[in-house]
């Protein structure tokens, strides 16, 4: 067992829509969602699995959505500041990136997250090159979607081309850096600035992939994510932990290299474990 527990990919949606957003994403994949997104789900779900702290975000599918995407989740991040670090949204077709860029760091948000196939845009397109360039100057990193076999949006060379161009910037490849495109993701992205999450990728992956996966990248630079409201948290445990992977490396993947990453405090963790003490 860990000694502690990070869920570094997980999204949070409003109420009054948030059942109609888990059920279009999961159209959008062919999979069963197992929540609809709402916080307080989240929350209950990391109580009841021993996760003491979340990375949340929400994808701005269109320009117009990205500043109340943005208040949403700090609004839930002031409210559970003690469980939840937030992403902010950005859009490439919105007109001044870089003044929300600021505002995102005036409401406490930490990175940014990106879905290039839901937003339609090349991860490495033209637009988006000096919107990097002002995020690795501020210092936040980005949570990329990666992979997927029927689009070519977001493929793992693609971050490879803007890890390389902007090494400053801290990029975080989802889904083992390449959703359905494993194999690009191992070829490519293996680069000082990126780091890659397991989410939305062990249910598909057979032991031997995942293992040669971690082998690759090295588990310095994997965190622990279960796409939430997707998965399940204590299936997503059970998969990893099935991998039998010594306890050194469990620990840097499920908590130790986000907070590095993040600055996170241990004693941030401390905090909770303390309140709500885990079985062992």
């Amino acid at each position: 067992m860990p000694q502690y527990i990070i869920d570094a990919h997980t999204h949070i949606f409003p109420r009054k829509i948030a059942a109609k957003a888990a059920s279009s994403i999961g159209e959008f994949y062919s999979l069963d969602m197992q929540f609809d997104g709402m916080t307080h789900e989240l929350l209950e779900e990391g109580d009841r699995c021993g996760v003491a702290l979340f990375l949340v975000c929400s994808v701005a599918t269109k320009a117009e959505q990205v500043s109340s995407i943005n208040d949403f989740v700090a609004s839930k991040v002031n409210l559970h500041p003690d469980r939840l670090i937030g992403l902010g949204a950005l859009h490439p077709e919105m007109e001044d990136p870089y003044a929300e860029i600021e505002r995102i760091i005036a409401l406490g948000l930490r990175g940014i997250k990106l879905h290039s196939d839901f937003q339609c845009f090349d991860i490495n397109d033209e637009r988006m090159m000096p919107v990097y360039r002002r995020l690795a100057e501020r210092g936040l990193p980005v949570l990329f979607h990666t992979g997927d076999a029927r689009y070519d949006y977001s493929r793992p060379e693609k971050l490879a081309r803007v890890a390389r161009a902007v090494p400053e910037l801290t990029c975080i490849g989802a889904h083992f850096g390449g959703y359905q495109r494993w194999e690009e993701a191992a070829q490519t992205l293996c680069l000082p600035n990126v780091y890659v999450d397991c989410s939305s990728s062990l249910f598909a992956l057979g032991r031997e992939e995942a293992l040669a996966l971690i082998d690759r990248f090295g588990p310095d630079k994997i965190f622990f994510g279960t796409d939430f409201p997707m998965w399940d948290c204590a299936a997503e445990l059970d998969r990893l932990y099935a991998l039998r992977l010594p306890q050194e490396t469990l620990d840097k993947i499920f908590w130790q290299n986000f907070c590095r990453l993040f600055s996170v405090p241990v004693s941030r963790l401390e905090d909770y474990y303390r309140a709500h003490p885990q079985p062992r």
